[in-house]
């Protein structure tokens, strides 16, 4: 694999850009013009590409989240928006979608140079953006209640309401694209939402709000409060007036938020830690296997909860498949992330790189066999090499744990029901992946393993129309799809006596 340290020719960006990370960022709140924290706080927004500051962002607390849940309760019984007709609702939608695609260069550029995501990656995530919220847009008109066969004289109706202001929070690996699967929902159902980024990748939802308010968005219906999670993050699960808190990120922070929201009785989805399952059968094409594993494993430098990071390969193709997805990460060009020759950028983060290089430690104490890369380029930013290890057994760390960095575990299998198993033995259940021709043993594996999401023939692929989550450990609920608006909704019963 080849290094490129950044040349300042590919570090140019968008006048737009550069203008907005040259001001400093307030929260966006209500109405009015963009504002300081309550304390007059910033934080430092960090390029893990340079190790240099970007720029500076205001660091809320539990009176800004205060400020927002009354400018969202606002919002919600405006004649703007809580007033406001289903059709109305999907014209918004369809115009903020319309508004990020006007804007992809931007967008992606913040994103890329915020937590070091491949600007060809970042561009692709901004367009699914749009298309979240062109999906969503269509829902509004959608969202009918019911007449229900009641005993005479009696008429009853179930009507679906929003819940009320809801809160988001959002993980650093795709700031945008998480965003967009928590506020296309909620605004398509009638809510309001408060969004409390993530502190390392911030700027996109920023902007995302910028542009919300330009196409007409009613003040308070979409509100960002940037800060770290003790303060903002915990302020926004513990107001009273949320009915509801949105969480994708770790584990251990998600069951702290259902605990928290369970004794204030307020609903939780939760979308946590994955550790998915990729099995590679004998008969699968296995070209097709091999790329699309690697795909979906490098992208983002593997910094996905749905990374195929445990390769199970049949003993039959083992040797055979460690060897062409050496070849093809060996390939890979790291580099600075704003180049579209850029494959891999940096992880997000010193502290992610010290926790990566960590993982890749243990491996090799543990006695796994390294393949490919481990190491760490000489230069500048937090760049990790695309590292592959082999003959890796279900108890070594890397096998058990969520890395969430570039590192890929290759076991191998015997039989059918030897890869179930071994799939299985897992604390996450958020998603899996399947490889071959026999669609009889496609279906059998996608019933028989712990999974919320089953790939046959891909690996990571999301659409707006597919519900996607996990089961225990990897979260309670389900974004994209019919099921996460109607999470965004309550039922109500009424009953008429029409003999009166």
């Amino acid at each position: 694999m080849s290094s490129t340290a950044p040349a300042q020719a590919l570090r140019q960006i968008s006048p737009a850009t550069q203008k907005f990370l040259e001001t400093p960022q307030g929260l966006r709140i209500g109405s009015g013009s963009d504002r300081e924290a309550d304390q007059g706080e910033t934080f430092q927004s960090i390029d893990p590409t340079t190790e240099s500051v970007l720029g500076t962002i205001a660091s809320g607390s539990g009176k800004d989240v205060d400020a927002a849940v009354t400018a969202a309760s606002a919002a919600l019984n405006s004649a703007g928006w809580g007033s406001a007709s289903a059709a109305t609702r999907a014209k918004y939608l369809f115009d903020l979608a319309e508004a990020v695609e006007d804007h992809v260069d931007q967008l992606a550029e913040l994103e890329t140079l915020d937590m070091g995501k491949p600007i060809s990656q970042s561009r692709d995530d901004v367009l699914a953006v749009a298309t979240v919220f062109r999906y969503y847009g269509g829902w509004p008109t959608k969202l009918e209640g019911s007449i229900n066969p009641v005993r005479q004289p009696y008429l009853g109706l179930t009507q679906l309401e929003p819940l009320g202001v809801c809160g988001a929070i959002t993980p650093w690996n795709f700031p945008l694209v998480m965003a967009s699967h928590k506020i296309g929902p909620a605004l398509a159902a009638g809510n309001a939402i408060v969004v409390k980024p993530a502190e390392v990748s911030s700027y996109s939802t920023l902007y995302l709000a910028d542009l919300a308010r330009a196409v007409g968005l009613p003040p308070g219906v979409l509100n960002i409060v940037t800060g770290p999670g003790r303060s903002v993050g915990q302020a926004l699960v513990d107001h009273p007036d949320v009915a509801k808190i949105s969480f994708t990120g770790s584990t251990p922070v998600g069951r702290g938020i259902m605990e928290a929201g369970s004794r204030h009785m307020k609903k939780v989805s939760v979308e946590l830690g994955g550790k998915t399952a990729n099995i590679v059968f004998p008969d699968a094409d296995i070209e097709a296997a091999v790329k699309g594993s690697a795909d979906a494993m490098w992208e983002n430098a593997g910094q996905v909860c749905v990374a195929p990071t445990r390769m199970f390969v049949h003993e039959d193709v083992y040797d055979e498949v460690v060897t062409l997805i050496g070849q093809k990460t060996a390939a890979l060009r790291i580099g600075d992330p704003l180049d579209p020759a850029t494959d891999i950028g940096p992880v997000v983060s010193d502290r992610q790189y010290s926790s990566v290089k960590e993982y890749i430690e243990a491996a090799r104490q543990e006695g796994a066999r390294l393949t490919t890369g481990g190491g760490t380029p000489e230069r500048a930013g937090y760049f990790v090499e695309p590292t592959i290890f082999a003959d890796v057994t279900n108890d070594m760390r890397i096998a058990r744990e969520e890395v969430f960095g570039p590192v890929l575990s290759i076991l191998p299998f015997r039989s059918e029901e030897d890869a179930v198993r071994m799939a299985n033995d897992s604390a996450y259940d958020l998603s899996a992946a399947v490889w071959t021709r026999d669609v009889s043993r496609a279906l059998r594996l996608s019933r028989r393993i712990h999974a919320g999401t089953v790939w046959v023939n891909t690996s990571g692929r999301l659409d707006p129309a597919q519900s996607f989550g996990g089961y225990s450990k990897s979260g309670n609920s389900r974004e994209l799809g019919r099921e996460s608006v109607m999470s965004y909704t309550r039922s109500k019963a009424v009953m008429i006596d029409l003999s009166v």
